[in-house]
């Protein structure tokens, strides 16, 4: 990825073409984006996108670089001059005009229910990048980097809409939209909840706590969250996807950090696992699509299982077993002979798209996080094809 300079096309990146951008209405670019999402065949270049660095894949190879580095598995000399890098990309992409600091797509995006800009941040891009200069912070100790992170929450707090209710606070996706969703809801809160470990702000921890309790009192009974919910009318979404793997990896972050281990937070996080692994993956190690699909097997969805089952380890050791299980399903069957991991296995076709952000950072991310939770060094390598690849 560095010889690209962590550069590349993405899944959603249509509209950074000029003629599909000037399509009129809506559906016509909805159209064409599922197109390109979905497509074996690459267009982009036929239709002018050009390759792009998006800052939630310059984050998710920043905290994978950190947990390499940990692991000895990285020199100091070689890991400054990438960290360094990495995050100077970062705070040059991020978004004016708000409080503190906040990222959002380096490219426009469409679909159903709303138009994003390019640029218009969203919680989801910021706590990834927030988490990862803080990892940053933890292995140098630079304030800055904390500084940095703390940008983040000005952002949460005073730009996001929020929606009060049982106690609880949903923070909103963007600035922009009301729209309740719970992993983004979630993700703000472990965020919060890292910055108050690192400051002790008591305000932090407070909204952390607000939001952790909105979406694990609308946890469904079979221990799956809805995806969103309308705030108009209550209509759930049952998106059951890898963002379930968010909502599970931020309640467990909020657990470390805010150091509450209240039972129903405990509760909650175990059957949101045992639903996420029984439910959602093959015992070998396979996704599944959105229950109750069972194609395309998709590279990010393989990448969140490893993470989640990393982190939630700690919990339940068996889980890390699993993930290893992940990783390995993921490298014999969808990684390329050339080191790239392909985007999508469908019953009768492969996608062997190389996309930056959706598939090599997340793999990139999730072995790192693998690695992390085994301990390993440079001599303990586990799908250690994938790992000289990627680096």
């Amino acid at each position: 990825m560095r010889v690209r300079d962590y550069q590349g096309t993405d899944p959603y990146d249509a509209l950074n073409s000029p003629a599909i951008r000037s399509l009129p209405g809506k559906m016509p670019k909805v159209a064409m984006t599922q197109l390109f999402v979905y497509s074996p065949i690459d267009m982009r270049r036929a239709f002018g996108v050009r390759e792009g660095r998006n800052p939630k894949a310059v984050a998710l190879f920043l905290s994978a670089y950190c947990d390499l580095r940990r692991g000895g598995m990285i020199d100091e000399r070689s890991f400054t001059a990438v960290a360094d890098r990495l995050v100077r990309y970062l705070l040059d992409a991020r978004s004016p005009g708000y409080h503190g600091n906040c990222w959002g797509f380096n490219f426009d995006w469409q679909d159903i229910t709303r138009f994003s800009r390019a640029g218009l941040p969203t919680v989801v891009i910021s706590s990834y990048v927030g988490n990862a200069l803080l990892d940053l912070y933890d292995l140098n100790g630079r304030r800055e980097m904390l500084d940095e992170a703390m940008g983040i929450s000005d952002f949460i707090l005073q730009d996001l809409n929020v929606r009060e209710e049982d106690g609880g606070v949903c923070f909103s996706y963007t600035p922009i939209d009301h729209h309740v969703v719970h992993n983004a809801n979630m993700l703000a809160a472990s965020l919060l909840s890292r910055l108050y470990h690192h400051t002790g702000r008591e305000d932090l921890l407070d909204r952390a706590i607000g939001a952790v309790d909105f979406t694990v009192q609308r946890q469904e009974p079979d221990g799956s969250w809805a995806y969103s919910i309308d705030p108009r009318t209550g209509d759930k979404r049952r998106q059951l996807d890898f963002h379930q793997g968010f909502v599970l990896d931020a309640l467990s972050d909020f657990m470390r950090y805010s150091g509450r281990k209240d039972p129903r937070y405990v509760d909650a996080l175990l059957a949101g696992a045992r639903f996420y692994r029984e439910e959602q993956f093959e015992p070998d190690g396979r996704s599944l699509w959105r229950l109750p699909r069972r194609w395309p097997v998709d590279i990010h969805h393989q990448a969140q299982g490893v993470v989640t089952f990393s982190k939630l380890a700690r919990f339940d050791p068996q889980l890390l077993e699993f993930a290893s299980r992940i990783a390995l399903w993921t490298v014999e069957n969808m990684q390329d002979p050339r080191g790239y991991f392909h985007h999508q296995i469908h019953e009768r076709f492969e996608n062997r798209i190389a996309y930056m952000r959706w598939g090599q950072a997340w793999m990139m991310y999730a072995l790192g996080k693998l690695l992390a939770a085994r301990g390993a060094t440079a001599g303990d390598v586990p799908c250690g094809k994938a790992y000289i690849s990627i680096t």
